[in-house]
């Protein structure tokens, strides 16, 4: 993959008089691939525990191990993916494939693939609130029915909703996602 310009994190906060600081600016700290050479880069931004979050002089976010997909439970998350080219190694994966690949992230079940038949080998459904921002390149929102082109500046709002991402660019695309815990209706569970 191309090398990308880091992401930058900078967080306020307060000092000991109660004014607004710079508490923290630097690259994000948390950075990992996940599902080998052909998979996405996860920049984990930050994460918040409780709604409404917590807002005191100077801690800093909460911490987490590893890379977790979802938000922490009644929490949020914000993350930047780089999405590559999709690789020809997709068309070959099997469902279990696919699911390792989101066990990677501690949501296997998260995983919805089937095999032949199924959309796309990443396709996946989360107990969330979405909003993706793409930064720059484009994707292909696949849906159960129906897909959908999205490109920099283009806002998507996924509503814990069965998805995947197709980059059928030769560039890559990069993303941002605050995900926010969510709770699916009754008509919707199981």
């Amino acid at each position: 993959m191309m090398n990308q310009k880091p992401i930058r994190r900078v967080v306020t906060g307060h000092n000991a008089k109660g004014q607004a600081i710079i508490q923290e600016d630097g690259v994000v700290p948390r950075i990992q691939r996940i599902g080998g050479d052909t998979g996405p880069m996860f920049y984990e931004v930050w994460n918040t525990r409780a709604t409404p979050a917590p807002i005191d002089p100077s801690s800093g976010e909460p911490p987490e191990e590893g890379i977790i997909l979802a938000p922490p439970a009644n929490g949020t998350r914000i993350r930047v993916l780089d999405i590559p080219p999709d690789d020809d190694s997709f068309a070959d994966m099997t469902p279990e494939q696919a699911k390792a690949h989101f066990a990677e992230i501690g949501a296997a079940d998260a995983s919805s693939f089937e095999g032949e038949g199924s959309r796309h080998a990443h396709m996946h459904r989360t107990e969330t609130v979405d909003y993706g921002i793409v930064l720059e390149g484009e994707l292909v929102l696949i849906m159960d029915e129906g897909e959908t082109t999205v490109g920099a500046g283009d806002i998507i709002v996924q509503r814990g909703t069965n998805h995947g991402w197709s980059n059928r660019t030769d560039k890559n695309c990069r993303i941002a996602f605050i995900l926010i815990d969510g709770k699916f209706s009754e008509e919707l569970q199981g």
